[in-house]
């Protein structure tokens, strides 16, 4: 098991997401960053669903209650064993009472900490993911009991490496998709989108992240219809809105984009202030 002796801002236990559910209104949820939290997944020998931590800029305290191994990936926030940094992107091994902790956040803004085998902890709907509403729990606490897998020996692939995609922290440029509602803005709104640049506002979370820029709207709402995670919404006043993995099933705001999968990824790892850059997948072929 894994104790929580500090929560750090923003835990939670999340996993590729909860599928199938969208016509009853249950939002996919699961990694933000699904690229970092593979790497670190694949770096232990782990399936590709097996759940890990998501830690956002600030990290937690955990202390370890058997013997195991972890991977850290995704955002530098200076991971420490016992009070030694240790690498990204790498097995490592971990002791019964050993204490992992995060320091200072050097870039990107969510880690994510594997372990062999996969967090075990609540699954509704076929999925770890932690949703408000849907799991007991939306989020980590202090004192918190983690499940996991005790190994029989150690499994840290002392060798294994994997090399990142610096682009996925260092880039502006967020590929999209034009949404269905995108010819009904004019040329003007249009190049406008694509020209010009874009501020990530103070209000991002896993639902959704706001830019400060306006874009000029004139267009009308729309019946509800379906989104999903990589939507861009327009609302009457301008303001730009994507929607992330925690968003809800149905919209009335016009849809003007629709990001790449792998945009989402790249845009979770930006916070406040931070600058974007919209270029057309079709451009960048």
């Amino acid at each position: 098991m894994v104790k929580v002796l500090k929560t750090g801002l923003f835990s939670t236990i999340q996993d590729l997401g909860r599928h199938g559910y969208q016509d009853y209104g249950v939002p996919y949820s699961g990694v933000m960053d699904m690229y970092s939290a593979s790497v670190a997944n694949v770096l232990l020998g782990n399936d590709e669903y097996a759940a890990v931590l998501e830690i956002t800029m600030t990290g937690p305290t955990l202390e370890f209650g058997c013997d195991t191994s972890i991977c850290v990936s995704g955002a530098n926030i200076s991971p420490k064993i016992n009070d030694t940094l240790i690498k990204l992107n790498k097995p490592i091994s971990v002791k019964n009472g050993d204490i992992i902790s995060f320091g200072n956040l050097v870039w990107g803004f969510r880690a994510y900490l594997a372990v062999l085998g996969g967090f075990k902890t609540e699954n509704v709907m076929n999925s770890y993911s932690m949703y408000q509403g849907v799991t007991k729990q939306s989020m980590l606490f202090k004192n918190d009991t983690l499940l996991i897998d005790v190994p029989l020996k150690d499994f840290a692939r002392k060798h294994a490496t994997i090399k990142i995609r610096e682009t996925h922290f260092t880039t502006e440029y967020i590929e999209v998709f034009r949404g269905p509602e995108f010819e009904k803005l004019s040329k003007g709104q249009q190049d406008s989108l694509f020209e010009q640049g874009f501020t990530i506002s103070k209000e991002n979370n896993r639902m959704a992240y706001q830019l400060e820029e306006p874009l000029m709207n004139d267009l009308e709402p729309i019946i509800t219809s379906s989104v999903l995670p990589g939507t861009v919404q327009l609302t009457p006043s301008g303001k730009l809105i994507i929607l992330m993995r925690d968003c809800q099933t149905t919209g009335g705001y016009p849809r003007v984009l629709q990001l790449k999968e792998t945009s989402i990824n790249i845009l979770s790892q930006k916070f406040t202030g931070n600058p974007i850059r919209f270029m057309s997948s079709t451009n960048s072929e």
